[in-house]
């Protein structure tokens, strides 16, 4: 087999571990009012769970970036498969609230060692022009994982039951663990060896170097604002509010997450060619999509629910574009640091979305508790409660105007000018 079919095969199989982690991490949207009566516990305990998956994903990917450029991506992944089938397995055995939140802590670890280890497969193994459009299709195919768990586990769990639901889930683990174990590669053969392991103080001047580059705070910030709204919604909140805010079925609530999943599959390319063929206009993609998306939710949430259906697909639609548009944080990273160093700024980016995703759903579950009813929850408490995303979006776009300005003012004093948009389309529009 050449080197370029094997690159295919050991993408491939990076994807399917990133899909089953994708699965993992959402498990819990489709189970938690199950999870609810399961283990009696409120709005506040509810969005715990995820909060605490959320913080040790977030809290880990500065050190798992390091770990990746110390170890290579084929150990942190098979680690990373099996730790999460481990947490699913607890909690299929978990019959109180103690052993379940560990149970999630171990899905969050499991699930921070696997992604920017994939991203990193993926610019081992691709020539640099497609690393954009790869980054994008592994992102947006592994988002399938959401439908994993949106249908086939909602199904074993309404079905056969829990126990069932979260063993399966485990098996599916411990299969992708094997297959990268065996198929995945760090880098194609005959690629120059990595250079030797950063002492301590390398990995702390890497990691300073890192946040130092704008285009790595350009990435966070992207990350950030464009990717908190739609994971708060897959992964926690979406079914309840869909089920007891607006008055859906809760499989009809579940269809709405594979809705969420196939418009990011046809949007993720899109976005990847965009940014290969426009590197200079990628903020103005994320600007799009951060306003797009906080313009949707003001419509959703002034009208008086129960909100027309087409308006709340519709809205689904929107937040499957932060998905893809979060993508092109982590293309920040790699284009604005030397290779040596990708994976800790990767890592970087990657804690804007989920650090702003576990503030939201924390604080969501939190004025869920303050305001709506003592048994459950109301429409008016959602809406309510939907509205803290506000400060997120406003503090990343912010961010993201004032990391673009000094990225921009240093690739100046390197030489590349990047025109102001108004004068790019004045120059189009003059007669040829």
């Amino acid at each position: 087999m050449n080197v370029h079919h094997r690159a295919w095969g050991v993408w491939a199989v990076g994807l399917a571990a990133y899909l089953v982690g994708v699965m993992h991490r959402t498990s819990f949207g489709v189970a938690g009012l199950d999870a609810a009566a399961r283990f009696h516990a409120g709005p506040a305990v509810l969005s715990g769970f995820v909060v605490l998956q959320l913080l040790v994903y977030a809290s880990l990917q500065i050190p798992v970036g390091v770990l990746l450029d110390r170890f290579g991506a084929r150990r942190l992944i098979v680690v990373g498969a099996l730790t999460m089938a481990a947490g699913q397995l607890m909690l299929a055995l978990a019959t109180g609230l103690p052993l379940a939140i560990l149970a999630r802590v171990l899905v969050g670890a499991g699930d921070a060692l696997t992604f920017i280890s994939v991203l990193s497969v993926v610019s081992a193994w691709f020539p640099p022009r497609r690393v954009p459009l790869m980054t994008q299709l592994t992102g947006l195919i592994g988002q399938l994982g959401q439908v994993l768990s949106a249908v086939p586990l909602a199904v074993l769990l309404h079905g056969p039951g829990w126990t069932t639901a979260f063993v399966s889930a485990a098996v599916l683990g411990v299969a992708v663990a094997l297959a990268a174990l065996a198929v995945l590669r760090d880098r194609p053969p005959g690629a120059p060896a990595p250079p030797r392991a950063p002492s301590p103080r390398e990995v702390v001047d890497g990691l300073v170097s890192s946040w130092r580059e704008p285009g790595t705070r350009l990435g966070l910030w992207t990350h950030m604002g464009t990717q908190f709204s739609g994971t708060v919604f897959a992964l926690l909140w979406g079914v309840p509010y869909l089920v007891a805010g607006q008055g859906f079925s809760p499989g009809a609530a579940s269809a709405m997450l594979t809705v969420l999943v196939g418009v990011g599959i046809v949007a993720g390319p899109l976005f990847g060619e965009f940014t290969a063929r426009h590197p200079l206009r990628r903020s103005w993609l994320v600007l799009a999509v951060i306003g797009t998306t906080a313009l949707m939710w003001t419509v959703v949430l002034a009208v008086p629910p129960p909100a027309p259906r087409w308006l709340l697909v519709l809205l689904v639609v929107v937040l499957a574009l932060g998905g893809p548009a979060s993508m092109v944080g982590f293309d920040y990273a790699r284009t604005f640091n030397p290779g040596h160093r990708q994976g800790t700024a990767i890592g970087i980016v990657n804690v804007g979305g989920f650090f702003a995703s576990l503030l939201v759903a924390l604080t969501v579950g939190v004025v869920l508790g303050l305001i709506g009813p003592a048994d459950g929850y109301s429409p008016e408490a959602f809406r309510g409660a939907w509205t803290v995303q506000y400060v997120i979006w406003v503090l990343a776009l912010v961010g993201v105007l004032v990391a673009r300005r000094r990225a921009r003012r240093k690739m100046a004093i390197e030489g590349v000018v990047v025109p102001p948009l108004r004068e790019l389309l004045a120059e189009r529009r003059r007669p040829r």
